[in-house]
């Protein structure tokens, strides 16, 4: 069996242009799973349906990838990284635009069923691209640099989304996406490089064998999905919150979204800056224990201005995907090059399915008084909290088995035999 190369030189401007692309693929995935958040009121209001409900249609798209990414596990790494996207993608923009179809509650389920079964394939192709063309020792600052998408989704793509959900209806969201998917398809598939990455004859079943018994593969594996059940509890009812329990107009939810986006613009990259120079793990407790602290907060206000609740959503948001940068880099340095593609199918799939179960949970803790008040989110911040805890012990034990996962010098690739 041929194994492909740690990672594949490219020249500065070729680097670059792979990462701007892919993180416009990644723009895409976020925003679809963040516009569900904030179209929430209308969502419940024009399907008459309860938050437990709301909750499934956002759980569902995680729930998804979390069947596709195992499955995936299989075979994506038989395939070239290109290729696989590609038609992945393919299918993700597919079901966005069916989404927007959508004439009923149900419908719109399956749509974002098939969306997430999509999207979350092609996201751990974006992951696994990251860790194909950059070397261990630059890998925080090109993971910050994909998830630029998050604050650029915040800052553009949700006030857009929710200005043409407010004069158009809920639909016109979705269309905005379709439409960004396909610039992406055609930009990706002209811009992106050839990878020899297939490992080829390879056995699927043996394959993922080796993938799901490494003890360093499950460490990161626990990490990763504990890392999203943090945000993924609170999340989901971060805008209704925001309208209900802390009286902002709905008209202003893109405001505070802009503001939280923009903090994170800045922040992303230099927190990307700071894991590639200090322990990856210290810099993750530090702003997890911060995290902790600004989501007490945030679940226990009561009415508001609206510049207080955009200073705690941009604390929120920076705090909260402040913690991916570390974390994410030292996921991918904890697999070797072979396993690269399946192992971040499963860990994608590990994530998504975690987030999905934390919306569930927050559907469980969350309910409305008769004066429109959601109540039990103060417990729900206590949930979280518990959440950031074990990120910081997980993060903890990944780094006692594979000390180089951690550090900030180019690293030796992590044993490819089963661990106990």
């Amino acid at each position: 069996m041929s194994a492909p190369a740690e990672h594949h030189e490219l020249s500065k401007g070729r680097e670059l242009t792979t990462l701007l692309v892919l993180c416009a693929v990644q723009f895409t995935h976020i925003l679809d799973f963040m516009i569900m958040m904030p179209l929430g009121a209308q969502l419940m209001r024009v399907f008459q349906i309860t938050p437990a409900q709301f909750s499934h249609l956002v759980a569902s798209y995680g729930l998804a990838a979390g069947v596709s990414g195992l499955a995936g596990g299989f075979v994506l790494d038989r395939f070239d990284r290109k290729r696989s996207l590609l038609v992945l993608y393919c299918g993700f923009g597919l079901a966005t635009l069916a989404c927007g179809f959508a004439p009923t509650h149900h419908a719109l389920l399956v749509a974002r069923l098939a969306a997430g079964a999509f999207g979350g394939l092609s996201g751990s192709m974006v992951t696994a691209m990251v860790g194909d063309i950059i070397p261990p020792a630059r890998r925080g600052r090109a993971m910050s640099l994909v998830m630029a998408a998050f604050p650029v989704a915040s800052v553009l793509g949700v006030p857009a989304g929710l200005m043409l959900a407010a004069r158009f209806g809920w639909h016109a969201a979705f269309y905005l996406l379709g439409a960004c998917a396909l610039v992406n398809f055609i930009v990706a598939s002209l811009a992106l490089p050839h990878l020899q990455t297939a490992v080829r004859h390879n056995n699927p079943v043996k394959q993922m064998r080796e993938i799901v018994t490494h003890g360093i593969h499950l460490r990161a594996f626990a990490l990763s999905a504990v890392l999203v059940m943090a945000g993924g509890c609170i999340i989901p009812f971060l805008a209704p919150s925001l309208v209900a329990n802390l009286g902002i107009a709905e008209t202003d939810l893109p405001k505070a979204y802009a503001v939280g986006g923009l903090a994170t613009l800045f922040s992303t990259p230099l927190i990307g800056r700071l894991s590639d120079r200090f322990d990856r793990f210290n810099l993750l407790a530090v702003i997890s224990v911060f995290a902790a602290v600004v989501t007490l907060i945030l679940t226990n206000l009561g009415h508001s201005s609206l510049a207080f609740a955009c200073l705690i959503m941009a604390l929120f948001m920076v705090t909260m995907s402040g913690r991916f940068a570390p974390a994410m880099a030292m996921v991918t340095n904890a697999v070797s090059a072979r396993y690269r593609g399946g192992f971040m199918s499963v860990n994608s799939a590990l994530q998504q399915t975690a987030s999905g179960l934390a919306n569930v949970l927050a559907g469980v803790f969350v309910t409305t008084s008769p004066d429109g008040q959601l109540l039990g989110y103060p417990t729900l911040g206590l949930v979280s909290v518990g959440f950031f805890i074990l990120t910081i012990v997980l993060a903890a034990r990944l780094r006692a088995a594979a000390p180089h996962v951690s550090h900030t010098a180019p690293a030796t690739p992590a044993p490819t035999e089963a661990a106990a």
